[in-house]
């Protein structure tokens, strides 16, 4: 390893000495003592290490011989990730505490999954790829049986491995096919043997198998099933962080693998990856209508948003990827503002997940109900809200790909979609009364649902400056 491979890898390096600085001191500091502490240093570092990413330089460099890549494209995706694993923890730390549900381990694990996502927005190699994902994939399995004694929890903590594993062996399978017809598993090498649209069959099959892969972890449709019940299952605070940063370095990941890999072959992987998108959408949209469970709906939600977001990958083209990571970003700044006010429902002490205990909410709680239709207008695409541009973004790529049909599809998907967000509004404004929900929520919860709302208004202007970083981490992925 070279003195340039260290200092290209230097802020993986330092966040992964943090979480094992952050082990041993739980270990032999007294465990449960310095959770409370733990966390909010995570969230300081976290942030630390996101400003210095956006600051660090500009350009791509390369390490380890191709297996990692830091170019604006990992950089955006990386930024992204960090501030969106910070916001979680730190709104997490009140409903955590007051639960008997914060460890020590909890900003840790979050730590070491930052860290494999990290690895997997900016792998170059097949193998880095892998090594990335499992990593995520690792700490995110413990995170989701966090509640030991919850047979909820623990069904969802499984259910999430067992899937999650398959999904991890079809993207072997699909690995090992690749590596075995192009012979080699570096991206740039891999691009050489589909140049000129020659795509050898086995290539093909290896490719399919991939990109099966990340849609499960992606939950596209059909390999959605572990979603609502894990979102169901899952702490609170944990659904919120799998609403998050995971959705978008799998994403990143899956743009990061069909232009390097497989840019020269758009039409094949644009064919498989549009039909995944339409599905996506429609099944988000219409099995959420039934949803009486407000964390079940937004697992069907977060489906619906990831079958908007392929359609930008599907275009193929850097306006397809630069209106994917636009995207993604909105999505992140959306649920991180919904998860803040879910984490705060409860009734008696107890948390709620009930959607008719928001009946006349707006009653009680103007600004907040305020701040909630903000954001669930923004998620439902309507205009004004950034969420809108959002939508409007990915269907302008897909219809400039010539994806006509893709575009028309997801604007009817959105609309039926958008019934489940208003029918939310519509239950705190004129619902009918019932008893009273309690929503006791710290400064920081608060803070973040005021600043996403925010957001989604103001950003409506400049889309919040982030347009221009979007296009240059777009022109450093699409050669």
């Amino acid at each position: 390893m070279t003195s340039a491979d260290f200092s290209t890898i230097l802020p993986e390096f330092l966040l992964a000495v943090f979480a094992m600085v952050g082990l041993m001191a739980g270990a032999y500091g007294g465990k449960d003592k310095i959770a409370s502490g733990l966390l909010w240093v995570t969230v300081a570092v976290l942030v630390l290490v996101g400003v210095w990413i956006g600051l660090r330089g500009e350009g791509a460099t390369q390490a380890f011989g191709g297996l990692f890549i830091d170019d604006a494209f990992a950089r955006f995706a990386k930024i992204a990730i960090l501030l969106s694993a910070a916001a979680v923890l730190a709104m997490s730390a009140d409903y955590m505490a007051r639960r008997g549900l914060l460890r020590f381990e909890y900003p840790i694990l979050v730590v070491l999954a930052v860290i494999g996502m990290m690895m997997m927005v900016s792998a170059g190699d097949l193998m880095s790829l892998y090594m990335g994902l499992e990593l995520q994939s690792l700490a995110l399995y413990v995170v989701a049986a966090m509640r030991r004694d919850s047979a909820r929890s623990s069904e969802a903590g499984l259910k999430y491995f067992v899937l999650g594993s398959l999904s991890s062996g079809l993207l072997l399978y699909g690995a090992s096919l690749t590596y075995g017809f192009a012979g080699t598993t570096s991206f740039a090498g891999i691009i050489t043997v589909v140049e000129h649209g020659h795509l050898p069959i086995g290539v093909l099959f290896g490719m399919v198998f991939m990109v099966t892969g990340l849609a499960f972890k992606v939950s596209a449709v059909p390999f959605h099933m572990w979603t609502p019940d894990v979102y169901e299952g899952s702490p609170t605070p944990v659904t919120a962080f799998f609403a998050t940063a995971p959705k978008m370095a799998a994403m990143a990941l899956m743009a990061r693998l069909v232009q390097d890999a497989f840019g020269h072959v758009t039409n094949e992987w644009g064919q498989v990856i549009g039909l995944i998108a339409v599905a996506s959408m429609f099944l988000g949209s219409i099995a959420g209508i039934g949803q009486k469970n407000i964390k079940r709906l937004m697992a069907y939600s977060s489906i619906a948003h990831m079958g908007f977001a392929l359609l930008g990958l599907t275009a193929g083209t850097e306006e397809g990827v630069q209106s994917m990571l636009l995207y993604m970003t909105i999505y992140v700044a959306m649920n991180v503002g919904t998860f803040a006010f879910i984490l705060s429902m409860e009734r008696d002490g107890a948390p709620v997940t009930d959607i008719a205990s928001l009946n006349m909410f707006a009653k009680a709680e103007p600004l907040k109900a305020l701040a909630l239709l903000v954001l669930f207008f923004s998620l439902a695409g309507v205009p004004p809200m950034l969420g809108f541009f959002a939508k409007f973004g990915v269907l302008k790529a897909a219809v400039s790909a010539g994806y006509i049909w893709l575009a028309v599809f997801g604007v009817i998907a959105s609309v039926i979609g958008a019934f489940y967000y208003l029918r939310i509004v519509f239950y705190m404004y004129f619902g009918t009364e019932t008893e009273a929900l309690e929503s006791r929520m710290p400064a920081v919860q608060w803070g973040l649902l005021m600043l996403a709302a925010f957001v989604m208004v103001a950003g409506a202007f400049n889309m919040v400056g982030i347009e221009g970083a979007a296009q240059a981490a777009a022109a450093a992925l699409v050669h």
